[in-house]
Order: C-alpha cells, then structure tokens, then sequence
C-alpha cells in the first residue's frame, strides 16, 4: 500500500507541458493524462509555450510539429539546447520516414504520429520517465574508460558523463543508450537489442532511429572510435575498462 501511495505521490510531481494546436487534441490529452496522476498544461501556440518556459521548465514535453505560429522542430532543438535532459515526445500528423528521423536527430526520445490511442500515449509517457527515473542500465558510480589519451567517465548516480572532465550534453535516450553499451562491452550488440532494452519498445521494428541516435553520441564524444559500427549488425563499445 505505501509503494504504491509513493508512485502516486512521484506521478503527480511530475510536469508535462502539451503542446497542440487542435483545441480536441489537446484537451483529451491533458484530461487524459491528468487522469493517469500528472500535472499538465496545455498550449496552443509556441509563443505560449516559451512565455511558460521561462516561468517553470516541465518534467516532459510533448510537442506537436505544425503550430499557427511556427515549427515545432525548430522550437525543440532551441529547446534541447538549454535543457539537453529533458524528456520529448513528438505528436504528429507527419509520418514520413524523413520527419520520424529529423525528429530523432533533434533529440526526441519518442515519435507518435497520429491517430494515437490516449491509453498509449499515457504507456509511452510513463515508460519515458520510468527509464528516465531509474537512469537507464545499472552502473557505478566513477565507471571509467579509456580510448587513447581520452578518458569518459560514467556517474550513474548524477544521470552524467564527463568526457576529459567535460560533461556531455545528453539527452535522456542518449543516456540510455550509453548506458547499456558501456555496461555490456565488449560484447556487441544489435540494433533490435537496442531498441528493446532501452526503449521498451520497437518503434515498429523502425532500427533507424537508433542510427541517429548513434550518430548524435559520437558528435558528442567527438572521436567515432568509442563506438564501433558492425555494418549489418549493430555497434560496439570499444572503450577499455579503466582498473583500480
């Protein structure tokens, strides 16, 4: 009784901003999911959503694309830029292969193209911040790895990785991700593996999205080298346990 007394108590502190032009939409979406125990606010348009940025950043984002007045990707990734962190699902109309992988690219943890069911968009948001509240794969602190004369850190406590004592900006599905390659290597691992273990789900069996997400970590770790590409496979953590 206690714990799930507790579970409540977290879903409630947690802040979602929904972001949809479609008065319907977005009114089922936020009943829907203040239902499920969280606190939302509902905009539409992305001035409203900037004026509520500043006045308190959300737990999560859910962002349509087509706004009256702007894109929604381009609002993200001025987003992602400031909160690097922060949890986003996209809810769009568009779903073509080309918008699925930009939005990935902007860092988006998550893809819904509509029709949705509200009962799944609700599974996919509490997914997402269960991975996010448990930090993705198990690790200890002060893990440490060495690729030539560069060292990356992993502190699982902090939700961090410092790359040379620089911590990298990575989002939360970027994490995950790191997480589970660091902690299975030198073993390789397959997209599916992926896609399963760190997403709960297939993205409709759609292995590209961890590509791009592949791509974005090595642009932050700026040396290819610390994952390895196994072409037609998946990748490899190619980093060296540091010992002692």
């Amino acid at each position: 009784m206690q714990d799930a007394v507790a579970i409540i108590l977290r879903m409630s502190e947690k802040l979602i901003y929904v972001v949809e032009d479609h008065d319907v939409i977005r009114t089922g979406v936020v009943q829907y999911l203040e239902l499920s125990g969280y606190r939302v606010k509902g905009f539409g348009t992305l001035e409203e959503t900037r004026r509520a940025f500043q006045e308190e950043i959300p737990d999560m984002l859910i962002q349509d694309v087509m706004l009256p007045d702007g894109d929604g990707f381009s609002f993200v990734k001025d987003v992602r830029g400031e909160n690097p962190r922060l949890p986003i699902i996209f809810m769009t109309a568009r779903i073509d292969e080309s918008d699925k992988i930009m939005g990935f690219e902007l860092g988006c943890d998550d893809y819904v193209t509509k029709p949705f069911s509200p009962k799944e968009l609700v599974l996919r948001v509490q997914a997402l911040f269960r991975r996010v509240d448990e930090g993705g794969m198990a690790q200890k602190k002060g893990n440490v790895f060495l690729l030539g004369e560069s060292e990356l850190e992993i502190d699982e406590s902090e939700h961090k990785i410092f790359l040379d004592g620089e911590e990298l900006p990575l989002t939360a599905a970027e994490w995950r991700i790191m997480t589970y390659l660091t902690s299975n290597a030198p073993n390789l691992i397959s997209r599916a593996q992926i896609l399963e273990e760190c997403f709960d789900y297939s993205f409709e069996s759609y292995e590209r999205v961890v590509d791009t997400h592949i791509k974005n970590i090595r642009a932050k770790l700026r040396k290819e080298a610390w994952i390895e590409t196994v072409r037609g496979y998946g990748y490899r953590f190619a980093g060296k346990r540091k010992e002692g």
